[in-house]
């Protein structure tokens, strides 16, 4: 992960609805959830939320499967995983301020 993937993917989450969407899919785990159950969790119009389904896959933060005519949505793990190691990589390590011109 770079911090221009990193950028992409935290723009992806600051909407309220797509992180609202992202935090459910987490919650349903590896069975995932298609586009009707997702809006019936979160009354968002089907119409709107294939909008930020597809912003959160363009991302890579989810991932989406076809079962017959349904399109089953996943979270992305590897990707969540990959932006908070991202995030957390140099905690604590410190930070020395830059040198003043004299």
């Amino acid at each position: 992960m770079n911090e221009k993937t990193a950028a992409k993917s935290l723009s992806a989450l600051g909407h309220e609805a797509r992180l609202s969407v992202y935090r459910l899919l987490v919650r349903a785990g590896d069975g995932g959830l298609n586009v009707g159950e997702i809006g019936q969790h979160l009354t968002i119009p089907a119409s709107t939320l294939a909008h930020h389904l597809s912003a959160l896959v363009e991302v890579g933060l989810v991932r989406q499967q076809r079962h017959g005519r349904e399109i089953r949505n996943h979270a992305n793990y590897d990707a969540m995983t990959d932006l908070v190691d991202f995030l957390t990589r140099e905690c604590c390590v410190g930070v020395t301020a830059p040198a003043t011109a004299p």
